[in-house]
Parts: structure tokens; C-alpha cells; sequence
């Protein structure tokens, strides 16, 4: 026998090897799929805690793919940077009507109906749709700078340094004012959401702030002759020229019963009239919409007031006088007009009116009739003028109202602010004193986030422009260029100025600002035609 034969028979003899019987056979089988599931389940358990410290690490939602624009995917933190900014920005511009616009920061924006979105969607829709035109302009915009040869460059990099600042800034001020201890990172999951991150935040910016200035450069190329801007004008004088006039408004509407009454004993000088309007107020009282009777008889009352109210004009009272005291009067005047297609503009801007021209005007579509005097029409001729300020505001109080301490403090800041500001005008003064160091200290000292990065530069300041302090030392008449000077004014705080000096008449900065707009409104639409973002379910399930 071999010795092979010989091992086989020895391990049947002693039952090792194959099993003998059928059970045995089941029971191994059962074995083998118990340590493959076993092993499995192992598996699984292994996956299943990646994937859980994955999901609470913020990972999958901060990266899944939420929106998607000319073939390049944006992450759902991403899109919430721009959706938060949205946000955020409307509720600073508005904190104060939220109330009365139907919107309630305390619940869920998609359960809250946007009265401002035409197809009747949510606050959430509102701030969506606006967040996401903007990440396609942004995108648009830096892909035609790109094109452009136009990169990233100092001027860039200096503003996105200084919002960096100002953020870690507002970061202490938060900590300071709170007594914790936020990180920059940290803030911005408390203002962004936790799936923000400062990569997100800081890339995001630098697009902003590139597909900004790329706009800008298109803008400032756009230049007009004097030629092109008279041409303009003279196309239409009517979107540049404006008014002096007086006028009375007579409502010519169906008053209530209570309205009428009141409105008939105030007008004394037209008892007949006002009693015919007081009639025909008094039977439609008794329904709900008038009747097309009573409201002829109600416009055929305001025109036997308007009229009434002329011939006395004529016979020398004044129209204030004339409307005090009768509800259905309203008084305008010492106001200046600009045009607007009705009625009364229709009729004061007419090319062949002339100073003291007057008269009794219907606008039986509005329910009304008009009482008007002309007095002039004119385009500005005056010059705007060029100036760089530095802006120095005074700390807010931590104190509140009505503590102890808090005027003496207000005073105290504001005297800080007054000598910061003092001591800046004379550094200058004391160094070169140009307009190039004047606008360097500007960009290192300024507060004032629109101008701190070019020179604290203002140009084509018109009058009525910048707050009242600052527009009436710019349009001294004895101001000439390199005058400087420090105004306060109290809703914005120290400025020094450096008056550069006149520009363009303001008439032509009007039809210019006009010209730009219309051209820069062609390009931008050439430049994010195509743009258009779209939504991925689950990546924007977690902006929110």
C-alpha cells in the first residue's frame, strides 16, 4: 500500500476529513455562513461609525454638491454663505418694518409667505432666488475677467485684507460686549450656520470682490463727450429737468358718510359744493361699492371745488390757505418736481409752459382734480465738486440709555473721536501735505467702508448728496482745492475733508450716470446670459 492510500485510510478510520453523516455535512455548511456574516456585520459596523463621525464632523453637508452653474458644482456651504449674506443684509436694511411686511425671524422662512415674491412663494424662495443670482453674476463676471486677462492684484488684496480685519474687529467687539470667547471660525458658524467654514468664507469673498472690481473697470470705461451728453439731454430734457410749482389735490373719490361730513364743514368757502359731495357721500354709505352715479357726482363736486378754489386763486388768496382746513384738499408746494407720466407732470412739464402759468386740471382716472400754478423749470447747472474725507466715528457707549454715567460717557467718546480726528488733520499737516498723503492717511484711518480703499475719494458730489454738514462746507462759495477742514455731523460722526476740487455740471453727471447705466445693463446681460443656477435636492436641503 502507498503511503498516500495508507494516510486516507488512517483518517477514515479515525473519521477526520469529510464529515460522515448528512447532519454533519448541514452543520458545517451553517458554520461557514455564520463567519461570513459575521464578518460581514463586522464590516458594516466599521462603515457605519465612519459614517456617523463623518456626518457629525459637518463633512457631507458642508460639501454636498447644492447647485450647479455652467457646469461647475457649488457646495451647500458655499451657497449658504451667499444665502446668509442675503439674509443678513435684508435684515439690517430693514430691522425696523419686519413687522409690517409679514416677515418673523422667530419661525421658519419657508412656513412664511413673501408678499414680495409674484408666484406667492416663501420668505426662504425670496432670499434663495436673489442668493443664487447673485452666485451666477459673481461666477459670470470672474469667467469675462478671466477671458480678460483681468487677475488679482493689490488693490484686491487690499480690500479683501481690510474685511478680514473688520471681521476679526467685529469678533472682539462681540466677545468684548458678550464676555465669550469666539473664535473667527467660530463666529462665522454662529452667523453662517455650522456647515460654514473660513476657506468657504475667505474664497467666496475674494470672488466678490473680483467680479466686483472687474465691473467696476467696465463702468469707469465707459466715458461720454460733451457732445454725446448734449445730445442725450436734448433726446430727453425731461428725465433731467425738474419743477417749482404749487398745486391742491382735490379728492374726487366717494367719501364715507363720516369723511364727507367733516370734509363739508371745513369747507366753508364752497358751502354748495361741499354739500352736494356730502350727498352723494351719505347714499353710498349704505353700500359697499358705489355706484357709477355716485361717483360722477362725487368727481363733478371735487370739480366744483377746484374751480371755486381757482376763482378765488384768481381773485388773489393763496392756494395753502385755500386747501387748510377741508379733508378732500391737499396742499404741495415749495417742493421741486421731477417728471412722471400724468397728469399733472404732463402738464407742467409741457415745453411751451411758462412762469405764472395756472390752471384747473382733471384726472378723472385717479378720482381727482388738480389746482396748479407753475413757477419754473430748470436742469442743474451747477458743478459737482471732488473730495476726500477720512471718517472718524465715535465708539458706541456699552452702556444703556437712561444708566448711570451713560451722557458723561457719550460726551467722553465723542471728545476721543473729536481729538482723533484733530490729531489726524494735523499729522498731515505736519508731513508732506498733499493730496496723495492725505488720501494715504485715509485708507489707514478711514471708517467709512466706501471710500477707505480709494483715498477716501468722493466724486461728483452733488448738493443733497452727503449729510448736511458735510454738503454745506463742500459748497462754500469761498471753497477752493486743497482747502481741509473737520465737520461733525450726528448721525455719522467726525469727517476731515480735503476739497480737490469742482467737476462736471450736475446736469451732465445725471444724463453720464444715465448713459452708463443703459450700457453697463447691455453688457452685464451679454455677460450672464446662459448663467443659470441649478438646484440639487439634497445639497440644498441643508441651506437653511
Amino acid at each position: 500500500m502507498s503511503a498516500s492510500k495508507d494516510k486516507k485510510t488512517r483518517q477514515e478510520q479515525a473519521g477526520i476529513g469529510k464529515p460522515r453523516t448528512a447532519r454533519e455535512i448541514q452543520q458545517r455548511k451553517e458554520e461557514r455562513r455564520s463567519n461570513i456574516l459575521y464578518a460581514t456585520i463586522a464590516i458594516l459596523f466599521v462603515v457605519v461609525a465612519v459614517i456617523t463621525i463623518t456626518w457629525k464632523s459637518g463633512i457631507v453637508q458642508r460639501k454636498a454638491t447644492a447647485v450647479t452653474i455652467k457646469g461647475v458644482n457649488y457646495s451647500s456651504a458655499e451657497v449658504d454663505y451667499y444665502y446668509r449674506s442675503t439674509y443678513q443684509n435684508f435684515l439690517s436694511q430693514y430691522s425696523s418694518y419686519l413687522s409690517y411686511i409679514g416677515l418673523d425671524t422667530s419661525k421658519n422662512l419657508k412656513d412664511q409667505t413673501c408678499p414680495m415674491d409674484t408666484e406667492g412663494g416663501s420668505w426662504y424662495d425670496y432670499f434663495m432666488d436673489q442668493s443664487l443670482t447673485k452666485m451666477s453674476s459673481i461666477h459670470a463676471l470672474c469667467d469675462a475677467a478671466a477671458a480678460d486677462n483681468f487677475t488679482w492684484n493689490d488693490d484686491m488684496q487690499s480690500q479683501f485684507d481690510k474685511a478680514m480685519s473688520s471681521l476679526s474687529s467685529t469678533v472682539d467687539t462681540y466677545n468684548s460686549t458678550y464676555n465669550s470667547s469666539l473664535t473667527v471660525k467660530s463666529y462665522l458658524k454662529a452667523v453662517f450656520g455650522s456647515i460654514m467654514t473660513q476657506d468657504v468664507y475667505e474664497e467666496q469673498l475674494k470672488l466678490s470682490i473680483l467680479a466686483q472690481a472687474y465691473s467696476d473697470k467696465y463702468t469707469n470705461g465707459l466715458t461720454y463727450t460733451t457732445s454725446d451728453l448734449t445730445t442725450a439731454y436734448n433726446e430727453d430734457p425731461n428725465a433731467y429737468d425738474e419743477v417749482d410749482y404749487e398745486s391742491i389735490r382735490i379728492d374726487g373719490s366717494v367719501q364715507t358718510a363720516a369723511d364727507s361730513s367733516a370734509s363739508g364743514s371745513a369747507a366753508s368757502s364752497s358751502a354748495a359744493s361741499s354739500s352736494a359731495a356730502s350727498s352723494s357721500a351719505a347714499s353710498s354709505s349704505a353700500a359697499s361699492e358705489p355706484t357709477d352715479e355716485e361717483k360722477a357726482a362725487a368727481l363733478e363736486s371735487a370739480k366744483e371745488l377746484a374751480n371755486s378754489f381757482y376763482s378765488q386763486y384768481q381773485s388773489g388768496a393763496s392756494l395753502s390757505d385755500l386747501a387748510k382746513g377741508n379733508d378732500l384738499a391737499t396742499y404741495t408746494g415749495g417742493v421741486v418736481g421731477t417728471y412722471s407720466d400724468n397728469v399733472l407732470m404732463n402738464w407742467l412739464f409741457d415745453s411751451s409752459r411758462k412762469a405764472g402759468d395756472s390752471a384747473v386740471l382733471a384726472d378723472e382716472d385717479n378720482s381727482a382734480y388738480y389746482v396748479v400754478v407753475f413757477s419754473s423749470r430748470y436742469r442743474y447747472d451747477y458743478n459737482t465738486v471732488d473730495v476726500r474725507h477720512i471718517l472718524i466715528k465715535p465708539e458706541t457707549s456699552t452702556l444703556s440709555e437712561g444708566d448711570d454715567g451713560y451722557e458723561e460717557d457719550v460726551a467722553q467718546k465723542k471728545a476721543d473721536a473729536q481729538k482723533k480726528a484733530e490729531d489726524l488733520l494735523a499729522e498731515w499737516k505736519a508731513g508732506a501735505a498733499t493730496e496723495d498723503s492725505f488720501a494715504e492717511l485715509a485708507n489707514k484711518n478711514s471708517e467709512d467702508t466706501g471710500s477707505n480703499t480709494t483715498g477716501g475719494l468722493y466724486e461728483h458730489v452733488y448738493k443733497g448728496e452727503m449729510v448736511t454738514e458735510f454738503n454745506d462746507w463742500c459748497f462754500d462759495k469761498a471753497r477752493k482745492s486743497g482747502d481741509t477742514g473737520i465737520v461733525y455731523s450726528e448721525s455719522t460722526g467726525y469727517h476731515i475733508i480735503y476739497f480737490v476740487g469742482t467737476d462736471l455740471p450736475y446736469w451732465q453727471v445725471q444724463v453720464t450716470n444715465a448713459l452708463q447705466t443703459k450700457d453697463y445693463n447691455d453688457w452685464y446681460s451679454s455677460v450672464t446670459k446662459g448663467y443659470d443656477a441649478t438646484q440639487h435636492s439634497f445639497g440644498m436641503s441643508f441651506v437653511n
